[in-house]
């Protein structure tokens, strides 16, 4: 069996596993043994570790989506000034349309969205930018539409944490014919998110906590 063949069928069968029982669940010989490699080291030998696989699931859906996301913000970019609400929902789609894309990929595109709402789960809400990344510059567009308190409140974050659990929970049941309606209506929820208020209550523990740090 040729290299490229066995790294392809050793990353599909790791992104359907740890898709359907956790990442961490999953044993290496088990990903090794559904890729239908006898040879007990193949996987190590390709990718060296859990890491490297997962990495490489990662690896085979991101380019697609950073080109597709940094296009939308691209747009964003040459039409503004826009009216806050018209660029709240424009941000949120340029965030949902490229990830919701992967809902009608069959080549493991679904498996991928639920992979990465484990991975959003693991995230620190303050996590770095991505070195020129799109979800790091998507988040440096947002930021001027935000209250301070709300960039304080990680408020980016759950926007983007909110994305991945909805498409994650639409990719574990089985396909639909149509898409449109669901990533149209995760749009609105995610614009409302980033157009929510930060309430005196809020403000106010919020600078409570700061003055005790």
């Amino acid at each position: 069996m040729a290299a490229e063949t066995t790294v392809r069928r050793l990353v599909d069968a790791a992104e359907r596993l740890f898709a359907e029982r956790g990442i961490d669940a999953v044993s290496l010989r088990e990903i090794n043994a559904a890729a239908g490699q006898r040879n007990s080291t193949a996987l190590q030998y390709h990718f060296g570790d859990r890491a490297g696989l997962l990495k490489a699931v990662l690896a085979k859906h991101r380019p697609e989506i950073e080109a597709r996301r940094h296009q939308l913000l691209d747009e964003y970019e040459a039409r503004c000034p826009l009216p806050p609400a018209q660029a709240r929902r424009t941000l949120a789609a340029a965030l949902v349309r490229p990830a919701a894309a992967k809902l009608a990929d069959p080549d493991g595109g679904r498996a991928y969205l639920r992979v990465m709402e484990q991975l959003v789960h693991r995230m620190p809400p303050s996590l770095p930018e991505d070195g020129g990344g799109s979800i790091g510059r998507w988040r440096e567009l947002v930021a001027p539409l935000l209250p301070e308190a709300a960039v304080r409140l990680h408020q980016r974050f759950m926007a983007i944490r909110m994305t991945y659990v909805e498409l994650a929970r639409r990719a574990s049941g089985p396909p639909a014919r149509d898409d449109r309606l669901f990533t149209s209506h995760l749009i609105d929820v995610v614009s409302a998110v980033l157009a929510s208020e930060v309430s005196d209550e809020t403000a106010r523990l919020v600078a409570e906590r700061e003055r005790r740090s």
